[in-house]
């Protein structure tokens, strides 16, 4: 017989050949889960903070738009009170948006559900109601 030819394989070694393929297997496959785990994680803190960013401009916008209403109104009578309050509010809801950003306002939401499920549950109902009819009319 020819030297270059291997030695028959016992059943003992195909077994642990086997096991070292799944043992490697297994091993590349929670490498490849961490990497994506790690990605998503990636993404996801991106999306946040762009969420986060937007708002936080929407806020700083809607101050603008505060400040120009208020140079813009008359100082007196009624529509100067009016816009005077309409500013106030804007400009509140702007310094919100700004400081609580995205984030921020989905822990006070989740805050508000939690306090309030039935109502909140009925305001649910009642806006889907809406759209439905909003929707169903446009047809």
């Amino acid at each position: 017989m020819p030297n270059n030819m291997t030695k028959p394989t016992t059943a003992t070694d195909v077994k642990n050949k086997a096991e070292d393929v799944v043992k490697e297997a297994g091993r590349q496959f929670n490498q490849a889960k961490d990497k994506a785990e790690d990605l998503a994680k990636d993404v996801g803190h991106q999306i946040g903070q762009k969420a986060d960013d937007a708002t936080a401009a929407a806020g700083r916008g809607m101050q603008t738009v505060a400040e120009t209403i208020r140079e813009h109104a008359p100082s007196s009578g009624v529509v100067g009170s009016a816009a005077k309050t309409v500013s106030e509010t804007i400009q509140s809801g702007g310094r919100y948006l700004e400081s609580e950003k995205f984030s921020g306002m989905m822990d006070d939401l989740t805050d508000v559900v939690r306090k309030n499920p039935v109502p909140t549950l009925f305001i649910a109902l009642a806006v889907g109601f809406l759209l439905a009819r909003a929707m169903s009319s446009r047809s």
